[in-house]
């Protein structure tokens, strides 16, 4: 069961105060510095709170389980979003490109973890308003990787289509080319999503 609001932030605290004596090698007390963070972020009202636990939680992964890749990414993934939350764009899609390269490295850019990674650093580019490199991923390597690997009809296909056409329009450099892209994207998913 997922909790959240109030339950979480006090089962973040709990986790933590059960294994706050145990030395930084303890896997659990790790995890339960991993749990408060996360309650921290997304359970508290003040998710800046957040930052430092998930920064230290990420250090002792790296340092004490550097062979737990999928550990280390799903808590640079958080930290990523709680930097995004509170308006750190620029740090956060420096985590997420990383968190994205070693998912490629690890497990293939046709992993539906690593494409879900590499939309979460679309998504950023285009809140950066950095076009080029969001339609770059998006149309060259993510899109390619879905439809073949997910499928065409694929909700997270139909997401990365939307963010491509998206990047298309909203670049203040497009060309006529461009919007009549964006169009015809987005005309293909209203179609797969009746």
């Amino acid at each position: 069961q997922r909790f959240h609001g109030a339950v979480q932030l006090a089962l973040g605290w709990a986790a933590w105060k059960t294994y706050l004596g145990r030395p930084d090698t303890d896997w659990n007390r790790c995890a339960s510095m991993g749990v408060l963070g996360n309650a921290l972020w997304q359970g508290g009202e003040r998710p800046e709170d957040a930052i430092p636990v998930l920064e230290v939680t990420l250090a002792l992964h790296r340092r004490f389980w550097p062979n737990d890749e999928q550990n280390i990414l799903g808590v640079q993934t958080n930290l990523a979003g709680c930097l995004d939350d509170l308006g750190q764009h620029h740090e956060a899609v420096v985590l997420k490109r990383e968190t994205f390269d070693r998912q490629v490295a690890t497990l293939g850019v046709s992993n539906e973890c690593t494409i879900l990674s590499g939309n979460n650093v679309a998504t950023s580019l285009l809140g950066l308003e950095r076009w080029e490199e969001a339609k770059t991923l998006l149309g060259e390597k993510l899109l390619p990787a879905a439809r073949k690997s997910l499928g065409a009809d694929h909700n997270l296909t139909l997401r990365l289509g939307q963010n491509l056409a998206d990047a298309l329009y909203s670049d203040p450099e497009r060309t006529r080319d461009d919007l009549l892209e964006a169009e015809t994207i987005m005309q293909d998913i209203v179609r797969r999503r009746r």
